[in-house]
Parts: structure tokens; sequence; C-alpha cells
């Protein structure tokens, strides 16, 4: 039983040490005409959005880029719940979101 215990106080060290490294690895990606670009980390999580519109006002495009970088955590956020408790009522484990 110890033996258990301790294999599943590793496997959550390591499950951690993952999640910080996806936290502190961003990438970019962009639409194909180039008009939005967003940067986000390995979390799933927008950092920066970017609307690159010059029909735009940019007190408009900062606006816009906060909506949207703040919808689509939300997005991903309940996502991660649902997940999180899908897996939870097939495995009776009780996972933290986004693991």
């Amino acid at each position: 039983m110890f033996d258990k215990m301790k294999q599943l106080m590793e496997m959550q060290k390591k499950m951690q040490e993952v999640k910080r490294q996806l936290d502190s690895t961003t990438f970019e990606v962009s639409s194909a005409d180039q008009a939005l670009r967003i940067v986000m980390n390995g979390s799933q999580e927008a950092k920066e959005v970017f609307i690159n519109d010059p029909a735009v006002p940019q007190e408009t495009k900062t606006k816009l880029e906060k909506a949207i970088k703040d919808a689509y955590n939300k997005g991903i956020k309940r996502s991660h719940e649902i997940a999180a408790q899908k897996m939870k009522e097939v495995s009776g484990l009780n996972l933290p979101p986004g693991l």
C-alpha cells in the first residue's frame, strides 16, 4: 500500500513539473491572411492577441484583442473543467482541470 502511495506522489510531482514546463513554453499561431496572431503557452492559454488590420482603429483593436483573449481563455478553462468532470466520472479520480 505504501508503495502505491509513493508512486502516486511521484507521478503527481512529475505532472506538476510537466505543467510548469507547459506554462513556460510559448508559441505563435496566425490566421491564413495574417490578420490575427495569437501567442499561446503549452497549457493552451492565450497570452497575447494581435489584430493586424489597418482599417480598425487602434482603440478598437486593443478592446477586441483583450475581448478575444479573455473569451478564448474562459472557453479553454471551461473545456478543462468539463473534461476533468468526465474523467472523474469514468475513473473515480478527482483530477484537477487541465491535467
